[in-house]
């Protein structure tokens, strides 16, 4: 650990004395117009970095709509599949009920006519009976 900040100290110091013994490229500016330039280039940084984070920020905004947009309507895909099968369904059951009832009215049927023909036979025969008291 002593070691890494040994080094990096004298890495710094080195830096300070390269920069420091520099000789201006131009001699008519001023440690001020410097400075200033430096703080009109970190504001040129700063305000390109904000219309690039804007510009994703607007991608994003755009991809998560078109997201929504998608699953909406394959929500609504859904719904009109699930209402159609609904609907089968519903249709099938019917279908279903109205055959259920035609077999029952023909039970019904077959079962009155049984007693019919039982009552019928009764009748013949209490009237057979009748002839034969006379």
């Amino acid at each position: 650990m002593k070691t890494t900040a040994t080094l990096s100290a004298l890495m710094l110091a080195v830096a300070v004395m390269a920069t420091g013994c520099k000789k201006d490229d131009n001699p008519n500016t001023g440690p001020a117009q410097e400075a200033g330039a430096a703080v009109d280039n970190a504001a040129a940084n700063a305000a390109q970095e904000t219309k690039e984070a804007a510009q994703n920020v607007e991608n994003a905004t755009e991809n998560a709509a078109a997201r929504v947009d998608a699953a909406a309507d394959k929500a609504g895909e859904n719904i009109e599949q699930a209402a159609e099968k609904a609907g089968e369904n519903v249709r099938e059951a019917g279908a279903e009920v109205k055959q259920e009832t035609k077999e029952a009215a023909a039970e019904v049927k077959q079962a009155s006519d049984k007693v019919g023909d039982k009552t019928g036979a009764a009748l013949e025969k209490a009237g057979e009976k009748l002839q034969e008291k006379r």
